[in-house]
């Protein structure tokens, strides 16, 4: 399938997502949800998929978001147009959130409203110099989707988290960094490198072991202390019967760099 909306490619292993559509400041519509959700299903049944970035064209912006412009121009229809958008968009982040291969938001610029959600739902993120982050939801009279409200307050806690929704308060990438929201700020003529540093090493790495702990890490605050306990237990028992595993006790023992394959 060809995309126009988004850009994706795999490169050495590296699953590159991009949101599209610049002049739009990277807005995501209806096509951009189906296409996001068609690009999620594709690799995560690509065993050859051992880490993903998602990140924007251009320089201006990561996502800004639903493009409101399209909202406005469907009218009366507008409830059934986000209706179909959500439950498309929310179907591709799910899968994303539990995919094996550990994603890195690459956030090249604004983030606001969805592409707030984005940046949170990713397993590491790394923020241009110039980010900047905040909802807007409330500018327009709408409420967050796209799993901000699940994965901002599991990373923020409550009381930041409604300043972010019901102020708007706009974050600069060093704020981010210091709430906890990315891992790392980095300058403009670094950024891409760094990115693709990154993925190059995770994706060298025991993938089906980042894949559990993405599962129990997403775990951990629906259950209690014996439930997640015997949880870790499960996975790490799976874990231990895999290549990788294999590998890496053999390398400790021989005092050498292990060679995962993510199998």
């Amino acid at each position: 399938m060809s995309y126009k909306a988004m850009g994706f490619e795999v490169r050495e292993h590296v699953a590159w997502i991009t949101f599209n559509r610049p002049d739009a400041l990277n807005a995501i519509n209806l096509q951009a949800t189906q296409e996001f959700c068609d690009i999620v299903n594709r690799i995560s049944s690509d065993r050859s998929v051992r880490a993903v970035v998602l990140t924007g064209a251009g320089e201006r912006a990561f996502c800004a978001g639903g493009d409101v412009a399209e909202f406005a121009a469907s009218g009366d229809g507008i409830e059934n147009l986000i209706r179909d958008m959500t439950g498309v968009l929310h179907v591709g982040i799910s899968r994303l959130a539990w995919i094996r291969a550990p994603v890195i938001g690459a956030i090249n610029g604004v983030a606001a409203g969805a592409g707030l959600s984005f940046a949170a739902c990713c397993d590491l993120a790394i923020a241009v110099e110039h980010a900047k982050f905040t909802s807007a939801y409330t500018h327009i009279g709408l409420t967050p989707d796209g799993s901000s409200t699940y994965f901002l307050t599991r990373l923020l806690g409550r009381r930041r988290v409604m300043d972010l929704y019901m102020n708007n308060r706009v974050l600069s990438a060093q704020e981010a960094l210091e709430w906890g929201l990315v891992n790392r700020v980095v300058p403009a003529a670094d950024f891409m490198n760094e990115v693709t540093k990154l993925a190059s090493q995770l994706a060298r790495g025991p993938t089906s072991a980042y894949g559990g702990i993405k599962k129990l890490v997403n775990m951990a605050h629906n259950d209690t202390l014996e439930s997640q306990m015997e949880r870790e237990t499960r996975v790490i028992a799976q874990m231990s019967r895999t290549k990788d595993a294999r590998e890496g006790i053999s390398a400790f023992l021989a005092k050498r760099k292990p060679t995962f394959t993510g199998e």
